[in-house]
């Protein structure tokens, strides 16, 4: 290699050098801005080691409780929740490692979200029966919620549930999107900033803050990973027959921004507070 080859090498990587540096500065600096601007709108619940965020609003019976798609959070929910509170009681809360949830000592395991579940809303002090809606992968969470705790579950919503031969997102990509967050290479290429626009805005700005924050983004990857063992164990839980179930139908996509569509929402919304009635009238 020659001395100007040499040289041209050196400059090279010390630009890069100086471009990650910048931008695991912008990340750094701005998820600190954004964990002061967006602060969890509900409580923080120990369920045994470490501790979930969980969003509770209405009065009512049943409780509804929202499971969000993969890599989602409560704030996804911002379209539906507030309309099915003025009907029921409303949970949505966050999986381990998501959002505002704490994510614990122990690598993720898809077969104890159910349980994790069932101990938050005892700890909330949130008494079922409950109306557990899941859209996309957590679709397959509420089902299995619904076998494992069927005296707890009053009907079971299904949202786009993903099928159990069918493929996830790429885990590639989403094995690869918390290496960029942390470089800051997401937010300089403007990853999320069109999302939600629907959405009210502190649940926008929280949904688009934790699209790039890397703990949020890793805890993605390992529900990804694990899609198609997600989806065979829902499809092998046994539910009770008498357990009302609905199927709503939107765009197939189950991603976490398909309840940021006002549209959407209200289709959802409808399709729970119909099954909250028909409960109701069944209890009276």
């Amino acid at each position: 290699m020659t001395p100007r080859h040499r040289r041209l090498v050196k400059t090279a990587v010390a630009t890069l050098f100086v471009v990650l540096l910048a931008g695991v500065t912008y990340q750094g600096v701005s998820t600190a801005l954004e964990r002061r601007a967006f602060r969890h709108p509900g409580r923080l619940v120990d369920v045994g080691g470490h501790q979930l965020h969980i969003h509770c609003t209405g009065d009512g019976v049943p409780t509804v409780v929202l499971e969000a798609p993969a890599g989602g959070l409560s704030a996804g929910w911002a379209l539906v929740q507030p309309r099915l509170a003025t009907l029921t009681r409303v949970c949505s809360y966050d999986r381990s490692g998501l959002g505002w949830s704490e994510a614990g000592d122990a690598p993720f395991d898809p077969g104890d979200v159910a349980e994790q579940l069932h101990r938050l809303l005892q700890a909330a002090d949130e008494p079922g029966p409950v109306v557990i809606a899941g859209a996309g992968l957590g679709a397959a969470f509420a089902r299995l919620f619904a076998s494992r705790f069927p005296g707890d579950t009053a009907a079971l919503v299904l949202i786009d549930p993903p099928l159990a031969d069918g493929a996830g997102p790429d885990a590639g990509t989403a094995d690869l999107a918390p290496w960029l967050s942390r470089a800051g290479l997401r937010r300089i290429r403007g990853a999320g900033r069109a999302d939600g626009e629907q959405l009210p805005a502190d649940a926008r700005g929280a949904l688009r803050a934790f699209l790039n924050r890397p703990d949020h983004l890793t805890r993605t990857a390992r529900e990804v990973e694990r899609w198609s063992s997600v989806t065979a164990m829902a499809e092998a839980a046994a539910l009770p027959e008498e357990l009302p179930v609905q199927r709503v139908r939107l765009d197939g996509s189950g991603t976490v921004l398909a309840l940021a569509r006002r549209d959407a929402a209200l289709t959802v919304t409808a399709a729970i507070g119909r099954a909250v009635e028909d409960w109701r009238h069944s209890h009276p």
